[in-house]
């Protein structure tokens, strides 16, 4: 007698998943060479077919180099620069944009075969492979925010090809944290798919805490991106003063503008909720040894803050040593995967037993 999964859970469809995200963790590290290298804008054109196709003889060749020489960021920034020099910048671009059509065809060609299983008769061993009803929306909406992403990732890089030679800040911003966003949501239906549905109640206020946590660290996120996005990390590299002022000067004649774009506040911001972040995740993981959490969501904690203390300290070098490219990527890779172990803390609260967390705290004196 074959044995089948239950119909809310689907290992095969939780692997997937779980392929895709480490996809998108890979995407979002060639994502940050390609912003540290200046490549984004290298590429004039958006071609979601066609663009697969890279400049294959020396006319094709001149002829993306003359429409990059036509943008404001090669006349202001790289005047002069060589065609072997150009083919570099070139191919880092070309290259995260083939990863996202092949994370597109990873998703969507899986997702395809595991909706039309749905339809296989009852009995068959197929039907453990099939998408679970559960899942079938929770998959759908991925798919839409994957397609999504690739019209931000264009209207990203069309802010950057006339009057300016940097792609807008906010846009990047979005962006990166569209993709953020996506990663997160892949690791939770990944799990949601691999453990079925849970009937557990956990207590209100351990959900709103890691819940609190998890938002917390994706506002930071994207704070980081509003500073990575205005090469904001190359000024005030001093810590823990900011050109040896407490509060840096800001222009404010920008109005609220200035919270996106002006250089000295994106970085201030971005420091002060670090340390909110520092302080909140801290005293989560006190509490969370204090009251015995159970069954990996006091595991989860503790991983969440060692994260955080991590990307902390990554943070500050980053910035004094003035954003080298392999402390640059680090910190970015670093944001994704302190999401995804967020993600995983309020996964593991939401599925934990009531009476775990009800036991009392110890009697350490914390």
């Amino acid at each position: 007698m074959p044995v089948f999964t239950p119909p809310d859970r689907s290992r095969p469809v939780a692997l997937w998943l779980a392929g895709v995200a480490t996809l998108v963790f890979i995407m979002v590290i060639v994502g940050g060479v390609t912003r540290l290298t200046g490549s984004g804008l290298s590429i004039t054109e958006w071609k979601p077919i066609m663009g697969a196709i890279p400049p294959l003889n020396a006319a094709d060749w001149n002829e993306a180099f003359q429409k990059y020489r036509a943008i404001p960021q090669y006349q202001l920034v790289n005047a002069g620069m060589s065609l072997d020099e150009f083919k570099f910048i070139f191919w880092w671009e070309w290259g995260h944009r083939q990863l996202g059509r092949f994370i597109g065809l990873a998703f969507f060609l899986p997702w395809a075969v595991f909706m039309l299983l749905r339809f296989a008769p009852p009995a068959s061993p197929l039907r453990a492979w099939a998408m679970p009803d559960r899942l079938v929306w929770r998959t759908t909406a991925l798919l839409a925010l994957g397609g999504l992403q690739g019209f931000i990732g264009w209207w990203m890089v069309a802010s950057g090809l006339s009057e300016r030679v940097l792609v807008a800040p906010e846009r990047l911003a979005t962006h990166l944290g569209l993709a953020f966003l996506i990663f997160a949501a892949l690791i939770w239906t990944a799990l949601e798919a691999w453990h079925g549905e849970s009937r557990n109640v956990p207590p209100a206020g351990w959900a709103r805490g890691a819940g609190a946590l998890l938002g917390l660290v994706f506002v930071q996120c994207l704070l980081g991106a509003l500073v990575a996005g205005g090469k904001a990390g190359l000024v005030y590299t001093d810590w823990p003063m900011m050109n040896g002022a407490l509060l840096p000067p800001v222009d404010w004649s920008q109005g609220a503008v200035a919270f996106l774009h002006d250089q000295a506040l994106t970085q201030f911001n971005h420091r002060i909720t670090a340390y909110l972040l520092l302080a909140f995740v801290t005293v989560y993981a006190v509490q969370a040894y204090r009251w015995r959490l159970a069954e990996g969501a006091g595991a989860g904690a503790y991983a969440v803050a060692a994260g955080v203390w991590a990307q902390a300290v990554l943070g500050v070098f980053t910035l004094i040593w003035s954003v080298p490219l392999w402390l640059g990527v680090a910190h970015q890779g670093g944001a994704a995967v302190l999401l995804g172990l967020a993600t995983l803390n309020l996964w593991l609260v939401l599925r934990s037993q009531p009476r775990r967390f009800m036991s009392g705290p110890r009697s350490t004196g914390l």
